[in-house]
Formats: structure tokens, sequence, C-alpha cells
């Protein structure tokens, strides 16, 4: 997988290349999916959610610029495969998920296995989690209809967060650096995620 799906397409930073070769991608898929973890594809996880490809893992990752010792906040958590690559490039990794039942399971995965920097809280995820701002990063696992002010607002000088970006079936991934002078945007790629639901995210349809 890191080899011909990640390596051999661009991703260059060795610390993320080394994380995604350590996580057991297929601990965080459910045991009918486990023959297809190492695929480069999304999977289902239940609750309407997936898990991301690896190379938009390690794209997204590779985008934070990690150099180890930060602190993280991921908006999303679904799995925790996403929260454990985090958890060995950074000292802290705070990660929030909106439905509880996705976060307990996470959370029980990631303990399982000795991701213990990780620390998974259900709530909102579009207003960040201020109580541990600000932070050096953020990443953003769902597509949202604009960049949150909540989230620029949480993070550090020089600090970056990564979010798609678009409509509820497309998006393209955004760098968004801010800097003394303000906020600074790069787009990376198109991609494809799942919803951001939240108050400065995109409206829960389910009941509609």
């Amino acid at each position: 997988m890191v080899e011909e799906q990640l390596r051999h397409r661009g991703i260059q930073d060795d610390r993320v290349l080394d994380a995604m070769g350590q996580v057991p991608r297929h601990l965080f898929v459910g045991e009918d999916l486990r023959d297809r973890a190492y695929e480069d594809c999304a999977l289902p996880i239940g609750e309407g959610q997936t898990i991301s490809q690896p190379y938009m893992v390690a794209l997204m990752t590779e985008l934070l610029e990690l150099k180890g010792g930060e602190t993280v906040l991921e908006v999303g958590t679904g799995s925790g495969y996403q929260s454990a690559v985090l958890s060995l490039l950074a000292a802290e990794v705070y990660t929030v998920e909106r439905v509880s039942s996705l976060a307990e399971q996470a959370r029980t995965t990631l303990k399982r296995n000795g991701f213990l920097n990780v620390h998974v809280r259900v709530s909102d995820g579009t207003l960040g989690l201020p109580d541990h701002a600000p932070y050096d990063g953020i990443i953003v696992t769902a597509g949202a209809p604009d960049i949150p002010r909540h989230l620029t607002d949480q993070l550090k000088i020089r600090g970056r967060l990564v979010i798609p970006v678009g409509d509820r079936h497309s998006q393209v991934l955004y760098q968004v650096t801010r800097t003394e002078g303000g906020i600074k945007q790069t787009v990376s790629t198109g991609c494809v995620f799942v919803p951001l639901i939240g108050k400065d995210g995109w409206e829960d349809e389910t009941y509609h």
C-alpha cells in the first residue's frame, strides 16, 4: 500500500509514509471488509459514514506539515483510522465525532491498539473544540460548504487547516494557513467526502 498507492502517487513526507505503514487499517473496518482494507478506496463503516481511501488520508496528513510535538484537532472521527495515523505524528490528537456510536467504537479500537494520545469527543465538529485550542493543525474529514470560521479561529499563528470544500457531492481540498496578516488558502486537488453536518456545515437531511 505504502509503495504502490502512496509513494508512487506523490506522497513524499517520510514521516507520513512511515505512519501509514505502521497503522493496521484492517482493524478500523468491519470484519466483512477486512479483505479489502488495503484497497485504495473508501469503505463504509456504518451510519452513512466511510473510512477514507489511504491516498487521501496520506495527502491530507502531509498537508498538515507536522514535525512532531504538535496538538492537532480532527473533525470527523469516523472509524478512528485517521486519528491513529495522526497519533504517530503529533503529541496530542483531539478528535470530534457527532455520531456517538461511531465515537465509542473508535475510542475502543484506538485504546485497544495503543493509540493512547487520541482523545475522542462527541459534539458538533463544525464548532471545533475550543477547550483545547489553539491547534497547530486541524483536519476535517467531511465536505464543507465553506471554511468554518470557528475552525480558523482555533488555529495557532502558522497553524494549518486541511478541509474539503464544495457541494454535497464533490469538493476541492484546501490547505488553509493562519498568518499574522490573515488567512492564506492553497488549493490541492478534487475529492469526494460525505457532507460535514453541523451548525457551520450542512443541514442533516436524514429526517427531511
